[in-house]
């Protein structure tokens, strides 16, 4: 099964699912599903690289039912070879078209990042998660910002974020060439734990 469904459409059906989340709807669609469907294939009209968090869940805050969303999960929304791996394989197999990057705030991955770079500590396995958030994370402290926790936190947030689609655009030849010539769109987006408002910065 192939989806049809082209990159801004599919960030139009996200933005609007976020808008019925932050007003506490519920779309018909999103309850109702045919298992039989299903059963058949997918074809999700957009791959969510998002991060383990429990607030923080793509189907519900974006109002999308079984089958919709390709959902990837890991703490931090970083990007290993697994996750690039997964992206193309949806991108491949069902023609998806749209990519998201989604961190979120308070997000205890940055905190333990930056906890272990004020502390220099590491060599638990927490560290293969603090590496790959550090190189984004390292350049703030050296700016005004690092006496701020707070500012410092959410800085941070939104570079990881960033540095996370830079790996997904850059660290893939299928990506690229799909980026190139085929229509694929990756974006990195914020979800505000607080008001449950998902930003897409699309400024990338």
């Amino acid at each position: 099964m192939r989806n049809l469904v082209d990159a801004d459409e599919a960030l139009r059906k996200l933005k609007e699912g976020n808008r019925r989340f932050m007003e506490n709807v519920r779309s018909v669609e999103a309850l109702v599903h045919d298992r039989s469907e299903l059963t058949r294939g997918q074809k999700p009209f957009a791959i969510i690289l998002g991060c383990s968090d429990a607030r923080s869940p793509a189907e519900t805050i974006f109002d999308q039912g079984l089958g919709c969303l390709f959902v990837i999960r890991v703490a931090g929304n970083i990007v290993a070879p697994s996750q690039i791996a997964s992206v193309e394989f949806a991108v491949e197999h069902f023609g998806t078209k749209l990519v998201v990057v989604m961190g979120h705030t308070h997000c205890g991955a940055i905190s333990a990042t930056l906890d272990a770079l004020e502390a220099g500590k590491g060599g638990s396995n927490l560290a293969s998660i603090v590496d790959r958030i550090r190189p984004a994370v390292l350049p703030l402290l050296r700016t005004e910002i690092a006496s701020d926790r707070e500012a410092l936190e959410r800085a941070a947030g939104r570079a990881n974020i960033k540095a996370s689609v830079r790996q997904l655009r850059y660290g893939s030849r299928l990506l690229e060439e799909q980026l190139l010539r085929g229509g694929l769109r990756i974006v990195g987006a914020e979800h505000c734990l607080r008001t449950g408002r998902v930003e897409f910065l699309e400024d990338e």
